[in-house]
């Protein structure tokens, strides 16, 4: 993808999630609230650590994150980020910041995060190859990278149907034949937990550690 191709997507993206922020928490983020609670409970965070969650969006998960760490939000949509501002105002979360940022070029420094989450980011963006290295950037060796997404289904029927339904999602700002070894392949991420989900058990928790820089997960 040349860089005119992915200036025109990352602006086609920015303007479909500025559309649905209004409407975002009651409709599509409201159907992914038990799956979304489960996973931020799920994370078994120490107290001090630092959590960059990848596509915040209206920040619907942030007040699920333990006060005793420092969260991080950022996502490409003003509309989306001016409803996450509301939601930490009205929540009085101190402990999270949020920023304006291109997940497939951060301004983060290398090693500056324990944790890095993204939820339903992976098949939404248009270089997933671009956001995941990123994500492993700003990860310190070690750390943990958790992705909540919907991978493309071995089952070759399903698949079949979820390639040719991929363009039209397109449009929508999310793609379906995207599978989770091509999200990983070549990468430093090794696969500690992987498990279904709702809606439906068709999305995925993956939690992976951070094994670049020679780290060995033991």
């Amino acid at each position: 993808m040349n860089q005119h191709d992915r200036t025109m997507n990352l602006e086609n993206l920015e303007r479909v999630y500025t559309q649905y922020a209004s409407v975002y928490d009651q409709t599509f983020g409201k159907a992914f609230d038990q799956s979304r609670e489960a996973v931020v409970k799920g994370l078994a965070l120490s107290p001090d650590e630092t959590v960059l969650e990848v596509g915040v969006g209206t920040g619907m998960a942030l007040p699920l994150y333990p006060r005793h760490c420092r969260i991080v939000g950022i996502d490409l949509s003003e509309g989306m980020l001016q409803k996450a501002g509301e939601r930490i105002a009205g929540h009085g979360l101190e402990h999270v910041s949020l920023q304006r940022m291109d997940a497939g070029d951060m301004s983060f420094d290398d090693n500056t995060f324990d944790l890095v989450m993204a939820a339903y980011v992976v098949t939404a963006v248009p270089d997933y190859r671009k956001v995941v290295s990123e994500m492993i950037r700003v990860c310190r060796p070690g750390g943990r990278v958790v992705m909540l997404n919907h991978f493309s289904n071995g089952n070759k029927y399903i698949a079949a149907v979820e390639k040719m339904i991929s363009p039209i999602c397109q449009r929508m700002g999310f793609r379906t034949d995207l599978s989770l070894h091509h999200v990983l392949d070549g990468t430093a991420l090794q696969v500690i937990k992987k498990e279904k989900m709702n809606p439906f058990r068709y999305w995925y928790l993956v939690e992976c550690v951070n094994a670049k820089n020679g780290y060995a997960h033991s």
